[in-house]
């Protein structure tokens, strides 16, 4: 009789880890999920801020109208209409990037070096931001803006 509960037991076991296993999978499969719809968001961010700051230099006449330009879409893109030494921070660390898009639309400049000379300096400044605060700068445009109650007079 000793054969069958023992046997039973090898199959609760055997039950167990298939559960733990399924569990371990699906979690995994959530996280890396998450990950992925982050990284699509992040993405689709990066995207339209840059387009966004592509728009605002191709009418500059300078490099320096170009990050006066770069600066003003990414203060009202952030929301940022006071300043502090952070936001001082990283708008200067953004000039490198305007100035790469700048020389990117210059008749000269419009060839596939420039357009690697913009990515690097968007790289360098995504890294320094992630190197220099807990999130990423694409966090940033997860701020929540309340809706204003509309107040009839």
């Amino acid at each position: 009789m000793t054969l069958v509960p023992s046997f039973l037991d090898a199959l609760s076991v055997a039950a167990e880890r298939a559960a733990r296993a399924e569990d371990d999978f699906r979690r995994e499969t959530a996280e890396r999920a998450k990950a992925l719809e982050r990284e699509r968001a992040f993405a689709h961010r990066r995207l339209n801020f840059m387009r966004a700051i592509v728009d605002a230099v191709a009418g500059a006449e300078s490099e320096e109208i170009a990050v006066a330009a770069a600066t003003v879409v990414m203060r009202s893109k952030l929301g940022w209409s006071s300043d502090s030494d952070a936001r001082t921070s990283v708008l200067s660390r953004f000039v490198p990037v305007a100035q790469q898009v700048f020389a990117g639309l210059a008749p000269a400049g419009a060839d596939a070096a420039s357009l690697h000379d913009v990515a690097c300096a968007l790289a360098e400044f995504e890294t320094w931001y992630g190197e220099t605060h807990p999130h990423s700068f694409w966090a940033l445009f997860e701020h929540y803006m309340p809706e204003t109650p509309l107040v009839d007079f």
